[in-house]
C-alpha cells in the first residue's frame, strides 16, 4: 500500500507542472498605424506692397529705382484700368494687399 501511495505521489508530482500551465496566448505588441493628417486647406497667395515689404527683408529698397531684381518692379505694385482704351498705361491705385484665388 505504501508503494502505491509513493508511486501515486511521484506521478502526481510529475504531472503537476503540466496541469499547472496557464492557457493564455502570448501577447504580441502591434504598432498602431498613425492617422493620416487632415487635409490642409489650399494656401491663398497674398501679394501686394505690405506683404512684399515684410518678406523682402529691406522695405526701403522698394523706393529705390535701381534696386536689385529680387525686390520686384513697380508694375507688380500698381493696378491699371484695363477698360480705359485711351490711356491703358495710366495706373489707378496701389495694391497694398492682393489676394489670388
Amino acid at each position: 500500500m505504501k508503494t502505491y501511495l509513493i508511486a501515486a505521489l511521484l506521478i502526481a508530482a510529475a504531472v503537476t507542472p503540466v496541469v499547472a500551465e496557464t492557457f493564455t496566448a502570448p501577447v504580441t505588441h502591434t504598432k498602431a498605424r498613425p492617422r493620416p493628417a487632415p487635409p490642409i486647406s489650399k494656401k491663398v497667395d497674398v501679394d501686394g506692397v505690405v506683404p512684399r515689404a515684410v518678406r523682402g527683408g529691406n522695405p526701403l529698397q522698394m523706393f529705390n529705382p535701381r534696386a536689385p531684381r529680387k525686390y520686384g518692379t513697380s508694375q507688380e505694385a500698381v493696378s491699371f484700368d484695363v477698360t480705359d482704351i485711351y490711356h491703358p498705361e495710366k495706373w489707378r491705385g496701389i495694391k497694398f494687399f492682393e489676394f489670388r484665388f
